[in-house]
């Protein structure tokens, strides 16, 4: 199922890893370490996700590893609401939430 050609799906979620990268290791640097390692996890979940899904040995599968993905994108809205509502946390920039609102 792999194609050469390039894949928004796959570039976006990569790009938006990258924003989790920074936001978690902001986390990290609060010493507030079970946040940062939710928010990483989840959110380069996603992005893992969609690329394994790319060589999926079916149909199936790859249905399977997008609802994987979508889960995880939901898990990351979740740990995100709790960064942006807590007192105790940094709040996301607009780079992670604009990113994650505008492709999940």
């Amino acid at each position: 199922m792999r194609s050469d050609k390039e894949n928004l799906i796959v570039k976006l979620t990569f790009e938006l890893s990258l924003e989790i990268i920074k936001f978690s290791e902001e986390i990290r640097a609060l010493h507030r370490y079970e946040m940062a390692s939710q928010v990483f996890r989840s959110g380069t979940s996603i992005g893992a996700n969609i690329r394994e899904a790319q060589n999926a040995e079916s149909k199936a599968d790859f249905i399977h590893k997008f609802k994987i993905s979508a889960k995880e994108a939901d898990e990351l809205e979740y740990w995100l609401l709790l960064c942006e509502q807590s007192e105790f946390y940094p709040k996301p920039k607009k780079e992670v939430t604009n990113r994650f609102e505008n492709n999940y």
